[in-house]
């Protein structure tokens, strides 16, 4: 790309405003949680709204001649809850301090935890132009920061090279091997933890529940109101936030799909539990979940084994199944890294959590080598 080209940022407050081909033009196709259609979704029902504290302000970059050449899926936020990476010890202590740390700008797929690309560029722009427009629009808003979280490897290097500040996290996917079905999985353990996933899903489809995977058209307006139900009662349970609406799911299932997969479990042919899905072009990615019942092992056989099941008949290479949970591992998901990067405007604060980073990518980095010891994988 010519060095000279007149570039210009513009911040829209609706997804709506940027014709969904030239958003996906940028965004490609192999990560949903950045098209234009599951960014629209949450918008329509209301799940990132201002009402939320995720105030859309969607970032495109054009050329001289309107041609839009990047963009990136950003909200204004006035907490730091549904992110995933947490800066809440950041925001108290610049408050504390007398600063004032939101608003701030966040560039991520709300409330998902997915590693993908943030950054979404075409025709050779370079993503640190994208970077460069972002950061300085954040200075121009008088916001405190720009956060970019969950991005790809790439971009975080990119990002680091251009001066922000770079965090490391931790997840645990697991990798398909070419496995010909479950058992070949199971067969690449320890005796020890094939027996206990064995156990764990003969004790799971023993107590009266039966389980299936639907895509697209399969899901039905019943499944996605006891879907509701489910995922509602164990936000309660949790003690967490309700951010999605009733009106998401099937808007997500209109817009997206048989990229849409809910594994089901039934009583009676009654659902009384699920876990949502997202299909990318070589990868499942696990995304909420809920139950209206308890039952021994169900969130492991639902969320973990029914998506390796589906990751092997599918061919797909990999699954994520969202973040944290270091009980993961002995179900064969192993440690994998997480990138986010950050623009701190004020100095001091950005001088401070430099040195904070500086200590936590060792230390996460050990982490995560440790974690890797406890793999259930025989030994070669």
């Amino acid at each position: 790309m010519d060095q000279q080209t007149e570039l210009t940022l513009r911040l829209h407050p609706a997804i709506a405003e940027i014709p969904a081909a030239e958003w996906d033009a940028c965004a490609g196709d192999d990560n949903p949680f950045v098209s234009h259609a599951f960014l629209m979704a949450l918008e329509e029902s209301g799940s990132a709204s201002a009402r939320t504290g995720w105030l859309p302000q969607h970032a495109a970059l054009r050329d001289a001649g309107g041609r839009l050449l990047g963009v990136a899926p950003a909200y204004a936020k006035s907490h730091s809850y549904g992110e995933y990476v947490f800066d809440h010890a950041w925001a108290n202590a610049f408050e504390r301090a007398g600063g004032k740390y939101y608003p701030k700008l966040q560039v991520a797929s709300p409330f998902s935890p997915v590693p993908g690309p943030r950054l979404l560029v075409r025709d050779g722009l370079p993503v640190a132009a994208l970077a460069g427009a972002l950061a300085q629009a954040t200075e121009e808003l008088g916001l405190s920061s720009c956060h970019v979280t969950f991005c790809t490897e790439p971009e975080w290097r990119a990002l680091g090279e251009a001066g922000w500040l770079q965090r490391l996290g931790t997840q645990f996917h697991w990798h398909n091997q070419g496995y010909a079905d479950f058992d070949g999985f199971l067969n690449a353990l320890s005796s020890r933890k094939r027996k206990s996933i064995r156990r764990e899903r003969r004790d799971a489809q023993s107590a009266g529940l039966s389980f299936r995977a639907l895509r697209g058209r399969e899901i039905t307006g019943r499944h996605w109101k006891a879907f509701h139900r489910c995922y509602m009662n164990t936000v309660d349970r949790k003690w967490g936030s309700a951010y999605l609406t009733p009106r998401f799911w099937p808007l997500l299932g209109e817009r997206l799909g048989d990229r849409v997969v809910l594994m089901v479990a039934e009583r009676d042919g009654e659902p009384v539990a699920g876990a949502l899905n997202l299909m990318g072009r070589d990868a499942l990615y696990g995304r909420n979940w809920g139950t209206l019942v308890d039952s021994p092992f169900l969130h492991f056989e639902l969320c973990y084994y029914q998506a390796i099941d589906f990751a092997i008949a599918q061919g797909l290479s990999r699954v994520e199944a969202g973040a944290q949970g270091e009980h993961k591992i002995q179900r064969g998901y192993l440690p994998a890294p997480t990138y986010s990067a950050h623009w701190i405007q004020h100095g001091g604060l950005r001088r401070a959590i430099a040195d904070f980073l500086e200590q936590e990518r060792p230390a996460m980095e050990e982490n995560m080598q440790e974690l890797a010891t406890l793999s259930p994988f025989r030994e070669e």
